[in-house]
């Protein structure tokens, strides 16, 4: 008898740890609250500068004179954190092999590659090959954070440099559409964008 309540006993604890852990790994970052507070559907995004490194704008690209022509979808990058992101790759191909229908649909994607200022011309051009960016797709960098930090994505952690995300932005520059990733997996599809625009 007195094993059986041992192991009802475990049993317990065992389930109990379970759903802390669990209700743990569900609250998200102190950061990415923060950012879903301000990137909240219906709130203006707040404009930005960047200098463009390939794909149909180039020079520097201001987030409002993008925006005064139709919608835009703004895709921040993990940039380089010691490599390469392979989950960043995938998701730009799939932007690729879209721009078509983003182009249907009015839409300019602005692709957003921070890091730190040292080496990171170096690192954006490793990281596109080559590739030329079809219209409507531009490549951005971000050097030194100034757009990551402004906009609350940096990911402020070893090997880490901002938390993957995608905005929509209507015409009036108000977001539609805010998927901001914990995790370096968890990325906005084309797909799921185009269904948004």
């Amino acid at each position: 008898m007195r094993i059986l309540q041992q192991m009802n006993a475990f049993c317990v604890m065992t389930l109990i740890a379970f759903s802390i852990s669990a209700s743990v790994q569900a609250e998200s970052p102190a950061p990415v609250q923060a950012a879903k507070k301000a990137l909240a559907v219906g709130q203006t995004a707040k404009d930005f500068q960047l200098q463009s490194v390939g794909g149909e704008l180039s020079g520097e690209v201001k987030l409002s004179d993008v925006n005064a022509d139709g919608k835009v979808v703004v895709v921040v990058l993990r940039g380089f954190p010691g490599k390469q992101c392979p989950a960043c790759s995938a998701q730009v191909g799939d932007f690729v092999k879209n721009a078509s229908k983003f182009a249907a649909k009015n839409a300019k994607v602005l692709l957003v590659y921070p890091g730190p200022k040292s080496q990171l011309d170096q690192r954006a051009d490793e990281f596109l090959q080559g590739t030329k960016l079809p219209a409507p797709l531009t490549f951005l960098l971000d050097p030194g954070y100034t757009f990551t930090n402004a906009y609350g994505l940096r990911w402020d952690a070893p090997r880490e440099t901002a938390y993957p995300t995608t905005l929509v932005l209507d015409e009036a520059g108000k977001i539609q559409f805010v998927k901001i990733s914990e995790t370096h997996r968890g990325r906005s599809s084309a797909a799921e964008v185009l269904e948004a625009l």
